[in-house]
């Protein structure tokens, strides 16, 4: 069952949040109009901003299933999002259902979408909390209870480190969360780049509505060092820290011109 841990009344509604806006780039329909202006001003501006959020999710899907065919048994996944099913339980425990996975969220809205989607769901819970405070996440009775640190554990960072700034130290963060995991344990995440797009006027603006619609997360984009650079002395496993839809694709590689209109990069590294 979810922690709520904020007041419902705390539920901001008139600026748009990015799990929202995220949630609206994927068809979804658990947004306010405020998310949704915004998410479609950033689609008209940069159409790859749709597909980009979708071949994320796709590569979620791929990466959650190679660490449960992997043996790993017990994931800690941050900034979740409005639960879109399948979420990362439903395919890690259609691999092994004894799979245990912890979400942790920092928008109340999206605590009372968890509370519906895992109300009955083995082996899972929910709490809120700020990626920012890796102390408190780690220290949650919510993580104590579902996840044992002497055995491997996966770490999900997906889409949301771009929504840390420069200046709140997200090297530091994630090597906070990597410190406390013993080794075996695994590492996904997946940021948003300017590496693959060219950062023309109406992508800038884009970016910049992040701001400029009074979001509560602004948006950094990264390239590849930078990106790399998170993992620490991890070892990224092949084929590396790629385009998402390059990652382990189920099938034929995508065509270029699909891979074109992707704007982030995927990986997953494991601490030896």
């Amino acid at each position: 069952m979810p922690e709520q841990g904020f007041a419902a009344g705390e539920i901001d509604t008139s600026r748009p949040h990015p799990a929202r806006m995220y949630d609206y780039y994927l068809g979804g329909k658990d947004n306010y109009e405020v998310d949704r202006d915004a998410a479609q001003r950033v689609i008209d501006l940069f159409p790859d901003a749709a597909p980009s959020a979708r071949a994320n999710r796709a590569f979620m899907h791929r990466a959650v299933r190679f660490l449960a065919e992997s043996g790993i048994r017990q994931i800690i996944d941050i900034g979740t999002g409005i639960p879109t099913a399948p979420n990362t339980h439903q395919v890690a425990q259609a691999v092994s259902p004894d799979v245990r996975v912890a979400y942790v969220d920092n928008d109340p809205i999206v605590a009372t979408h968890a509370g519906a989607h895992l109300l009955g769901a083995p082996h899972t819970g929910f709490f809120l909390a700020d990626l920012r405070d890796p102390r408190s996440i780690l220290g949650h009775p919510t993580i104590g209870g579902l996840i044992d640190f002497d055995q491997p554990v996966g770490l999900m960072l997906v889409a949301i480190l771009h929504f840390v700034g420069d200046d709140e130290d997200p090297a530091g963060l994630v090597a906070a969360y990597r410190d406390a995991l013993p080794a075996g344990s695994h590492l996904i995440l997946t940021h948003s780049t300017t590496d693959f797009h060219q950062a023309d006027a109406n992508w800038a603006e884009a970016r910049d509505v992040y701001r400029t619609r009074g979001a509560t997360a602004a948006l950094t984009l990264r390239p590849y060092d930078q990106v790399l650079g998170f993992f620490g002395d991890m070892e990224v496993l092949a084929p590396g820290l790629v385009q998402g839809p390059l990652w382990r694709p189920d099938g034929p590689p995508p065509p270029a011109e699909e891979i074109a209109h992707i704007g982030f990069y995927g990986g997953v590294g494991r601490k030896g």
